[in-house]
Formats: C-alpha cells, structure tokens, sequence
C-alpha cells in the first residue's frame, strides 16, 4: 500500500515486535513495487511500552531504540525520527544501532525478563520443597545490585501477548541458524512458565482431596496481569483448563475482562472440543463477593488490588468448610487469612502443620 501511494522519497519505521530481517523484507516489498523518482529507508523503532503502564512507559522512557541502514541516506532517516521524539526524550536516552541490532533488541528484552520470572518460579518449587520462602530469597537476591529487584516476584506464571511470543520467536530464529543448544536454552525459559502454571493447578486438586469433581471452585482474576482487560497467554486458562478437565464448576470474577471474552477463551479448540460442556461449567460474576458464595475454594489468579482490600472474614462465612485460599500471585496477608480460618496455599512458600491444624479447626464440609 506504501508502494502503491507514495510519490516521493518515504521513511517507513516498524513499531511491531517482528522476527529479525522484518525490515529486511519490507524492503524488497518495497523495490518489487518500485516507482521511479522514490527511495525508501526502513527503520526499526521498537516499542517497549507494558500494558497498563502504556503512557507512562511512552512518556518517560528508559531509552528509545532506532536502527537503520549504515549508509548516509540511513543515518539521515534516523536523525528525523531521532528529532521527533526529541520534543520529549533526552538525546542521551535514544540508542541509535543497526537494523538487526535494533529488531534483536526487543525480542532480547522481552525474553530476558521472561527468563527472571522462570528462574524465580523455578526456585519457587524448591522453596516448597525445602521449606524456604521464596519472597525472602526474591528480596535477599534482588538487592544485590548486579541483579535488582524487578521481575522476581514468584507467581502462577506469566502472560500476555509479548513473552511467550517474542521467546518462541527467538527459537526459532535459533533453529533457523542451527544453534541447537541456544536455542533448546530459551525454550526451557517457556516449559518452565508452562511447568508453573501446571504445578499450580495439581496443588489445586491436591489440597482439597485430589478431587474437584462438582465442586465449586471461584477464579479471582481471568487477565494475565492487573490494569488490563488482556487475557491473551493468561496463567488463569491454564488454571481454569485444568479444573473443567477434572470436573469442576467454576465461578469466575475480573474487574475488567468482559463475560464474553472469558468464554471464548474457555471455549476455544486449544482448551476444550465440547465448548457446550464448558458453557454448562462455569458461571461468571460481577463481584469478589457473589462469586465467592458457597464456594469450596478461592483460585487468585491475577493481582488485581481490590482483591487485597476485599472483606475476607465476610466471604468465609459464605463458604464452604474448609475454606480454601491458594494465591497464585502473593499478593494476600495469609497470616489474617489463616487467623479467619482459611486453609492457605501458595506460591514458594510450604504451610506448615500449626497452620493448618488452626484452620480445621472449622467442622469441615466435604
């Protein structure tokens, strides 16, 4: 279409997250459709903006990463899109590179942080095992300031349209150049997010006697993280797959994520091939409080803050006994939980005996 329109010299800049070379085919799209008197310069312009903090991110950005040709005719490209977001972004803070440099960067950026939140989760089942606390490791680890703080919170696993795609993508780029090892090195980043997501799910069927079947279980959070109605690659369909395969009846609540929207993904061919079934298994709620009534156990499966606020004492006497937390994303005061009466399960941290003898102390209802 660029092709078809332009008349004059253009600079085109690809936004998207694209394999490697994407510029590269662009512009032999571009010389196939070649109109005499136009020239084209392709640059890469990634973005790294995270869903719910878009603006913020765009506004004050930690760098802005532009590549292009190293040619004359490139370099001048870069300095007008340099220019633009000068009116706001120090100069010192653009990062000028390569095209492929620039493309690789982004898929890079997203697959390490990616990696962090594996290696937490990763030492998040150990933790259990062990009778270590994860959150205690993740602050002792995160201050050391070669490594930081940020993405090693221990959780059900991660989400979103980015991760997952963008690590998959760099695999196979790997493949592609016959790097077997590295790339057999960033899918284990991706079968250790699927491994926590199922780990989750088994702890679920476990606790409350390895059996779900016709019990009512409530799904806190369907998005993939807070301050989004984006549930693509969320942990919560996993989560939700597993206990509709064993039988469950689920009750599910989020603040943003539209009724429709959480069918379709529990009635899509890669979750179920009986979407009827499905449909006759879970209900969907307006409120924490409806959605959690004569339930036998509460699922958190994304970090919402009004879940933190909720009143929790009022919704364990609306459930079922034994009550049942398990927060898959810590975000919970599982002390003043275990004082009400809920049996607490979480992620990297093992409940010990005195806990859980207190909170049978409730006659149970099975």
């Amino acid at each position: 279409m660029i092709a078809e329109i332009a008349t004059g010299d253009k600079i085109v800049v690809e936004k998207s997250t694209v394999p490697v070379r994407a510029a590269e085919s662009i512009m032999n799209i571009l010389r196939a459709n070649h109109k005499p008197g136009v020239s084209y310069q392709i640059l890469s312009n990634p973005e790294f903006l995270a869903e719910g903090t878009a603006i913020e991110d765009l506004v004050n950005a930690d760098r802005v990463l532009i590549g292009g040709e190293d040619s004359p005719e490139g370099q001048a490209a870069i300095e007008e899109l340099c220019k633009v977001y000068e009116h706001w972004i120090p100069r010192k803070n653009i990062l000028t590179t390569n095209t492929w440099s620039s493309e690789l960067s982004k898929l890079a950026a997203n697959a390490f942080l990616a990696q962090r939140i594996s290696s937490i989760n990763s030492l998040s089942a150990v933790c259990e095992a062990t009778g270590a606390d994860v959150s205690e490791v993740a602050r002792a680890v995160g201050l050391d300031s070669r490594i930081g703080s940020k993405f090693l919170h221990a959780s059900v696993g991660f989400g979103g349209s980015c991760f997952q795609k963008d690590i998959l993508n760099l695999v196979y780029i790997c493949e592609c150049l016959n790097l077997p090892e590295v790339a057999a090195y960033w899918q284990q980043v991706i079968d250790m997010n699927e491994y926590q997501k199922s780990r989750f799910s088994a702890k679920v069927i476990e606790s409350l006697f390895n059996t779900v079947t016709d019990k009512s279980i409530s799904m806190l959070g369907f998005a993939f993280k807070k301050n989004t109605g984006d549930t693509r690659e969320s942990p919560a369909i996993h989560v939700a797959k597993t206990l509709l395969d064993e039988g469950a009846m689920l009750h599910i609540y989020d603040p943003k994520v539209e009724e429709s929207q959480i069918i379709e993904d529990l009635t899509h061919p890669s979750v179920t091939n009986d979407p009827e079934y499905v449909k006759s298994r879970i209900s969907i709620y307006k409120d924490a409080y409806s959605v959690t009534k004569d339930t036998h156990a509460i699922v958190l499966c994304t970090e919402w803050d009004e879940f933190v606020e909720l009143d929790y004492k009022r919704i364990y006497i609306n459930m079922m006994k034994p009550a049942y937390i398990f927060d898959g994303r810590k975000i919970l005061d599982h002390d003043r939980l275990q004082k009400i009466g809920f049996i607490v399960q979480t992620i990297g941290k093992r409940i010990t005996r005195t806990v859980l003898s207190r909170a049978w102390g409730s006659q149970p209802q099975i």
